[in-house]
């Protein structure tokens, strides 16, 4: 799966700058995955626990998006040797070094959504 990031690594001089940003961008990109690393950065958990605590994901985008993260080296999934096995999610170091960004983001969203709602 994964995002092909190996195009990122050939930016002409003049986007140089703007290719990490890019490449950030993409790998947080899209509806959920902001959510699912913000929720992963307090600590680990099975799938249906994520499920729970993002309301309106579906049981096939969650699957998607959490393959997506793993394959980008976000998310890590586990397995134990039990019966029934226990699958988790947590973050990687990647994934916690991300957490951070997406931590701003929030608070950041946070802050404007106040000002908005005081300047109307």
């Amino acid at each position: 799966m994964g995002h092909g990031l190996k195009h990122y690594g050939v930016c002409s001089e003049e986007v140089k700058r703007a290719c990490p940003v890019e490449l950030a961008l993409h790998l947080i990109g899209g509806k959920w995955k902001g959510i699912i690393i913000d929720i992963l950065s307090e600590k680990s958990f099975r799938f249906n626990e994520l499920k729970g605590l993002i309301p309106g994901i579906s049981q096939r985008i969650l699957t998607l998006q959490l393959r997506e993260l793993e394959s980008d080296g976000i998310v890590k999934r586990t397995v134990s040797d039990t019966v029934p096995p226990r699958v988790e999610y947590f973050l990687t170091k990647e994934g916690n070094d991300l957490s951070f960004i997406i931590n701003s983001l929030r608070v950041w969203g946070q802050n404007y959504i106040s000002k908005s709602e005081s300047e109307y």
